[in-house]
C-alpha cells in the first residue's frame, strides 16, 4: 500500500503566512501598445526583398537628387553649349574600372589612311589614341581591292585629335595665357592645306603632314610623316608653347576676318581644349550620348524629373479618388449609382487618345508639361477612387460607427474621421504601386515621340531611349544606363508596393515568421 504524508510532522518554518492587509493588483505588463503603423512596419521589416527594395530606390532617389549639382562644371550644367558635338558618344570611362575593359577604349577596324590620320595625332600630341595593336596591314579575304586593314584598340577620347576652332583675339590671348599656366599645349601649329585638292583633306584638323589625294600619307626614308606646317603669314604674334622641333618658325594661326574685327583660325587638340574650357580632363563613367552630353548627369536630371512628374500625379488622384470614393461610399444608393456612372464613362476614353488630344489643344496654352499632367489626373483616379469606395463599403456599417453616429458624430467625421483612416493602408499602398506605372506610361509616351519633354534643362528616361536607338548597335552605352535605371525603378517600386500592402493588410501577408 501507498504510504501517506503526515502533514502534522512538517517543520513550522516551511510554512509562511499571507499578509492580509497586503492589496492584491495584476502585474503590470512588461511590453508598450503597438500602434497601427508601428505594427504594419515591423511586419514590413520582415519582408527582406521589400527592405532590399526600399533600400534600392532610396539610393536611385538620391542618384537623382545629388548628381546634377555634384558636379560643378560648366560642361554638366550647360546643355546648350555647342562644344557638346565635339564630343559625341564618347564611351564610358572610369580609372577604377579598367580593369573590367571601362576605359573608354573601342576595337575598330582602320583603313590605312585612318590608321595613319589617329597614329599622327599620338606623333604630334604625344598622346597616342590608338593602345593596342592587334592585327596590322592585312588584306580583308571578303574584299576585291588590296586596301590594307589594321585591328586596333582605341581611346575614344583621343581619336577625334585636332579641331578647327575660330577665336577672337580675347580668346586667342586667354588661352595662351593658359597654356603658359598650365604648361598643356592646345594650340597646335597651322597646316598649309594649299597642296590638297580635296575638300575633305582640307577641312580635316589631323592632317597635318604630306599625303595623296586619298588621305595616304608620303612617307620620308625613315618612314616618318613630312609635316606640312604652315611657316608664313600673320598669327597674331603667337608668343606661347610650341610642339617639339619647333624652332620658332612654325604659324600657328590663320588671320581671318576684317581689320575691325579679326578672328584666328586655329587647330587645337579636343582633349586638352576640354580641359581648358570646363577644367578638368575629360572622363565620363557613362559616357557620352549623339549630342555629347554626359549621360550620367543627363540620366540622374531625367530619373528626377520621372520621379517628381509620378508622385505628383500619384498625390494628385489619391486625394480626388479619396474624396471621391468617400462619397460614394458613405452614401451610397442612387449617389454611387450617378458617381459610378461618370467614374464608367471616363474610364472608358483611351489613355492615349486623352493625351494625343491635350497636346494637340491644351498644349499651346499651358505648355507639354502642365497638358501631360492634365492627362494622367483626368482618369487616373478612377482606381483610387474604386478602392476607397470598397473600403467605405466594407467599414461604414461597423458597430463602432454606428456607435459615433449615435453620439452625434457629423457625417464628415464619421467618413474621415472613423473610416478614412482604417482604409489609409489600402490608398497609400495603392499610390505606391501607381508610381511606377506612371514611370513607365510617360517613359512610353515620350520614347513613342507621342509627347516631346526634352530640352536643354530638362529631358526624361524615354527621350534618352529615343534619342540612342539610331546608335544602340555602334554605342550601346547610350540605352544601356536609362534601360537599367527603369528597369530597376518599376521592379524596386512594385516590390516595394508588394511589401507595403503586407503590411498594410495582415489578411494577405505571406512574409511573415
Amino acid at each position: 500500500m501507498e504510504k501517506k504524508m503526515d502533514y502534522t510532522k512538517i517543520p513550522k518554518e516551511k510554512f509562511a503566512f499571507y499578509q492580509r492587509d497586503e492589496n492584491i493588483h495584476d502585474k503590470k505588463l512588461d511590453t508598450k501598445p503597438v500602434g497601427y503603423f508601428r505594427d504594419a512596419m515591423g511586419r514590413f521589416a520582415r519582408n527582406k526583398s521589400s527592405v532590399a527594395a526600399a533600400v534600392i530606390i532610396a539610393l536611385l532617389i538620391l542618384y537623382a537628387v545629388i548628381i546634377p549639382y555634384a558636379g560643378g562644371n560648366k560642361y554638366t550644367n550647360s546643355p546648350s553649349d555647342t562644344m557638346y558635338l565635339r564630343y559625341a558618344n564618347l564611351l564610358p570611362k572610369s580609372s577604377l574600372f579598367d580593369w573590367a575593359g571601362w576605359d573608354g577604349c573601342t576595337d575598330e577596324t582602320l583603313s590605312k589612311s585612318d590608321y595613319y590620320a589617329r597614329l599622327a595625332i599620338g606623333q604630334e600630341t604625344g598622346m597616342n589614341p590608338i593602345v593596342k595593336m592587334y592585327r596590322e596591314d592585312y588584306v580583308a579575304k571578303d574584299t576585291l581591292s588590296n586596301t590594307t586593314y589594321y585591328d586596333v584598340r582605341i581611346d575614344s577620347y583621343l581619336k577625334n585629335g585636332m579641331l578647327y576652332l575660330s577665336l577672337t583675339p580675347e580668346e586667342y590671348t586667354a588661352i595662351q595665357q593658359w597654356q603658359n599656366e598650365t604648361g598643356i599645349q592646345v594650340i597646335y601649329p597651322a597646316v598649309d592645306t594649299s597642296e590638297f585638292k580635296l575638300a575633305t583633306l582640307k577641312t580635316d584638323a589631323n592632317i597635318w603632314y604630306q599625303c595623296n589625294q586619298k588621305g595616304a600619307p608620303k612617307l620620308d626614308r625613315n618612314n616618318n610623316l613630312i609635316p606640312l606646317y604652315k611657316t608664313s603669314g600673320n598669327d597674331g604674334n603667337y608668343d606661347s608653347l610650341r610642339i617639339p622641333g619647333d624652332d620658332g618658325s612654325y604659324k600657328y594661326a590663320v588671320l581671318m576676318g576684317t581689320s575691325t574685327s579679326p578672328a584666328y583660325n586655329v587647330r587645337v587638340f579636343s582633349y586638352t581644349y576640354f580641359q581648358y574650357r570646363y577644367g578638368f580632363e575629360p572622363s565620363f563613367l557613362f559616357g557620352t550620348n549623339a549630342y555629347g552630353q554626359d549621360i550620367l548627369t543627363r540620366l540622374a536630371n531625367a530619373a528626377r524629373f520621372s520621379m517628381v512628374f509620378a508622385i505628383c500625379v500619384s498625390a494628385v488622384n489619391l486625394l480626388i479618388g479619396a474624396f471621391y470614393g468617400a462619397f460614394e461610399g458613405y452614401y451610397g444608393g442612387k449617389v454611387d449609382l450617378v458617381m459610378e456612372r461618370i467614374s464608367d464613362i471616363l474610364s472608358g476614353v483611351p489613355f492615349v487618345v486623352v493625351v494625343t488630344l491635350f497636346k494637340l489643344h491644351l498644349a499651346k496654352q499651358v505648355g507639354a508639361l502642365p497638358s501631360l499632367l492634365f492627362a494622367f489626373v483626368l482618369t487616373g483616379w478612377i482606381g483610387m477612387a474604386s478602392k476607397t469606395r470598397m473600403q467605405f463599403y466594407r467599414f461604414k456599417n461597423q458597430e463602432y460607427i454606428l456607435a459615433a453616429r449615435t453620439l452625434g458624430a457629423s457625417d464628415f467625421r464619421l467618413m474621415f474621421g472613423h473610416i478614412f483612416p482604417n482604409a489609409l493602408g489600402t490608398l497609400i499602398t495603392g499610390a505606391v504601386l501607381y508610381i511606377p506605372n506612371v514611370v513607365y506610361s510617360e517613359s512610353n509616351l515620350t520614347y513613342l515621340g507621342i509627347v516631346n519633354l526634352d530640352s536643354t534643362t530638362r529631358t526624361s528616361i524615354g527621350s534618352m531611349l529615343s534619342a540612342g536607338q539610331p546608335v544602340m548597335s555602334t554605342f550601346p552605352h547610350v540605352v544601356l544606363f536609362p534601360s537599367i535605371f527603369i528597369a530597376l525603378l518599376l521592379i524596386t517600386f512594385n516590390l516595394f508596393g508588394n511589401g507595403l500592402r503586407d503590411a498594410f493588410n495582415p489578411s494577405l501577408r505571406g512574409t511573415e515568421d
